[in-house]
């Protein structure tokens, strides 16, 4: 039976049952002896000095250069790109950089050269370069989902690559990828632009009594700021719905008498006032005359304290010309400076319109229609359609039967307006048979055009709503952690004059 020797230490088993090389040695050969394959390619350690030795060994071996591979040095990670393969591609980066000669040009194209390891460094993004590096191999641009569209965008324009490399079902979804994030970037900028306050308090620095300025803006503006602004807005809400409710009453017939008109024009006087004072503190306080001007909200204010004061001036016109005028004159000014006043009083409903300052609701509800102005656009231009036709429709069959309502294509279209709305009050309806046909159209036309749009709204309505919402208990959280800071530096500062004033403590 053949004796077994003892198997070597290896990473591979290259000796064979039998083979004694290596396996019977003295205690000094196994003293010496290395447990790896290649033994010749293997230096024996023995100290920290050898290890420095070794690494100045390697310094001064000289690196074999290759001028038909470009050595890629991106973010820290290695790639080779043949030349002749990144010069099929002239106009990209890594193209130009295979086909000069001049070192100069060359060294525009990169961040960096290392003369030693003869490699061109970028400052970009490998996980990105990765598809770049597979373009130049395979002559096509891949594109991931998990890929960020702009920042790939960014890197493929720094490289020079055209998306129009990459495949048409990939570069289809991320054109709509891409568009989606522009539109989703600019509505949070727009959301972002709607809940930054007008005037921020760098923009008082520097100006003619800002701070006083400030303080007064946030007692106005901002409810969150203390407990005198939120009561100030509250009082604002209350003061605009007596203003609604007091025009309502007016039109009532007993509130019409001498002691009604008094007290309902007493009414208004005081929240015209109130209104005045509002609009007038605003404006001193407000950091830039231009910006307030252009808000909206400020514009509503101004709409709403308007009708007053145009009133006062029409009621003092009209005792002019009853002055100075003959009677036939004077009852035509007077009917025409009556319908004027009636106009004008009703430019006061607009001071429903003030809510929304402090109303998250409706200014979710405002952004929303600014934000989709183009699908309801196209809704009513719907609805435009479908009145004329359905009302042409109406008419063309209905215009022969007797005592009908639909004695022209403008007579049917309050009928089909409110039929299209799945109102139907009844006032008109169709007598023949067709015509009843196409009553059933119309409705379903506006069943069909009512749902339509109704599901894109409300789910925008609730986002914008949410993350108004959301901004808002956010900066009241802040505010109230701010209180809690201060109240307790008060305090601390309290106590400590308190016992600086008490002699005992010193004891």
């Amino acid at each position: 039976m053949r004796q077994l020797g003892m198997r070597r230490a290896s990473l591979s088993a290259s000796l064979k049952i039998g083979d004694r090389r290596g396996c019977c040695q003295t205690p000094e050969e196994k003293k010496v002896h290395i447990p790896f394959a290649q033994d010749s390619l293997v230096k024996q350690w023995s100290s920290m000095q050898n290890m420095t030795d070794r690494s100045e060994e390697k310094s001064k071996t000289p690196v074999q250069r290759n001028k038909y591979l470009l050595n890629i040095n991106v973010g820290g990670q290695l790639f080779q790109i043949a030349c002749k393969v990144a010069a099929q591609y002239p106009i990209t980066r890594l193209g130009k950089l295979a086909l000069y000669t001049d070192p100069t040009k060359k060294m525009q194209l990169c961040d960096d050269y290392s003369v030693q390891k003869n490699e061109y460094f970028f400052d970009r993004d490998p996980s990105i370069f990765h598809y770049i590096f597979h373009f130049y191999c395979s002559g096509v641009l891949w594109i991931m989902d998990e890929v960020c569209p702009s920042n790939f965008v960014e890197e493929t324009e720094y490289w020079g690559i055209h998306l129009k490399y990459s495949q048409r079902c990939c570069r289809i979804l991320f054109e709509e990828k891409q568009d989606e994030l522009s539109e989703y970037l600019k509505i949070q900028k727009e959301l972002e632009a709607e809940l930054e306050p007008l005037s921020s308090t760098v923009q008082f620095e520097g100006k003619f009594l800002g701070r006083f300025r400030k303080m007064i803006w946030n007692l106005i503006e901002d409810p969150y700021s203390s407990v005198a602004a939120k009561i100030i807005a509250v009082m604002s809400s209350f003061f605009v719905l007596i203003s609604i409710m007091g025009m309502t009453l007016s039109t009532v017939e007993e509130m019409k008498h001498k002691t009604g008109k008094m007290w309902m024009e007493q009414l208004e006087m005081i929240c015209a006032i109130f209104f005045t004072s509002e609009y007038l503190m605003r404006l001193i306080s407000s950091s830039s005359l231009k910006n307030f001007l252009r808000a909206a909200f400020n514009a509503v204010d101004l709409v709403a304290i308007l009708p007053f004061y145009v009133q006062i001036l029409f009621e003092n016109l009209d005792e002019g010309d009853m002055l100075y005028h003959e009677e036939l004159h004077k009852m035509e000014n007077v009917s025409k400076l009556g319908k004027v006043l009636k106009l004008i009083k009703l430019m006061r409903i607009f001071r429903i319109l003030k809510l929304a300052r402090h109303s998250t609701g409706l200014r979710a509800f405002s952004f929303t229609l600014r934000q989709c102005y183009q699908q309801v656009c196209c809704l009513l231009l719907f609805i435009a359609m479908g009145i004329f036709t359905f009302s042409a429709l109406m008419h063309s069959v209905e215009h022969d039967a007797p005592g009908t309502a639909f004695t022209s294509i403008p007579c049917a279209w309050w009928w089909a307006a409110v039929s299209l709305s799945t109102v139907g009050y009844g006032d008109t309806v169709p007598d023949t048979v067709l015509g009843r046909m196409v009553a059933f159209g119309c409705i379903s036309f506006g069943i069909i055009l009512n749902g339509m749009p109704i599901s894109i709204l409300f789910n925008k309505f609730s986002d914008y709503y949410a993350k108004l919402k959301a901004h808002e208990n956010e900066t009241s959280h802040s505010l109230k952690i701010s209180r809690r800071i201060r109240l307790k530096e008060r305090a601390l500062h309290k106590l400590s004059e308190c016992c600086r004033a008490d002699p005992r403590c010193h004891h």
